[in-house]
């Protein structure tokens, strides 16, 4: 999300729009290719990286980063839900996927 954020800084001004749009597919694709062991990690890591990645994004200048990125996380406040539920949906179908795999290995013993 930090080279996200520095993209769009570079391309787009500091866009905060689309720096949100593009983080649910970010937050898609650490779903799925986070390893199984980790499949919980990944709806916790969204959000901090979400706030991470904001850091080039927000307003800058003497003390006005700090409020940019407050500011920038009250009002994407609803693409970050967006994106966490979308890899904790996403993580919820593959350990469902799992246990299946699982029972299904289990039950042909």
């Amino acid at each position: 999300m930090v080279v996200v954020g520095c993209l769009d800084q570079v391309v787009f001004g500091g866009s905060l729009t689309v720096y949100s749009v593009l983080f649910l597919p970010v937050c898609l694709l650490t779903a799925l290719w986070v390893r199984g062991a980790d499949l919980l990690a990944a709806p916790v890591v969204a959000p901090i990286a979400f706030a991470v990645g904001l850091l080039p994004v927000a307003e800058s200048g003497n003390g006005a980063r700090l409020m940019g990125l407050v500011t920038a996380l009250a009002t994407q406040a609803g693409w970050l839900y967006g994106g966490t539920l979308l890899a904790a949906l996403t993580i919820l179908a593959r350990g469902l996927r799992r246990a299946a795999a699982r029972r299904h290995i289990a039950n042909r013993r």
